[in-house]
């Protein structure tokens, strides 16, 4: 079974929350449950365009957070987004090429979601320890 992993990172590149889902769900509904954990006041929030959904930017919005999310191929229209400002996504790519470099995250050897995600956040303390 393949995991996928939803990340909610700050601008320093540091984790604060994640959550595992099955590889052949979408993207989508797992943004909220990580956001409604978060301060989004006057924040940016950025994400890759698997995120895209009316409902993850009006949650955005009416937290008076920063939608930094580009529109999904499909839309028939477009929600403008700071082009300038989603350069700064790289942080979070960054994490996760760090995460990777694990192979036990990168192959994703655990049946259990539990040892996963344990692993995951023993991984996310020694990318704390080394890098920051």
């Amino acid at each position: 079974m393949t995991k996928k992993i939803h990340a909610l990172v700050d601008g320093g590149g540091t984790i604060w929350k994640f959550l595992l889902s099955p590889g052949e769900k979408h993207d989508a509904p797992f943004a909220l449950p990580l956001l409604e954990t978060a301060e989004l006041s006057g924040s940016m929030v950025m994400a890759d365009r698997g995120y895209d959904s009316n409902a993850i930017v009006e949650y955005i919005e009416e937290h008076e957070g920063i939608c930094v999310i580009p529109s999904k191929t499909n839309r028939r229209v477009e929600s403008p987004y700071d082009s300038v400002a989603y350069r700064h996504r790289n942080i979070i790519e960054r994490f996760f090429c760090r995460l990777t470099q694990f192979r036990k995250i990168a192959t994703r050897f655990d049946k259990l979601a539990a040892s996963f995600a344990a692993f995951i956040l023993i991984a996310a303390i020694v990318i704390a320890l080394i890098f920051f």
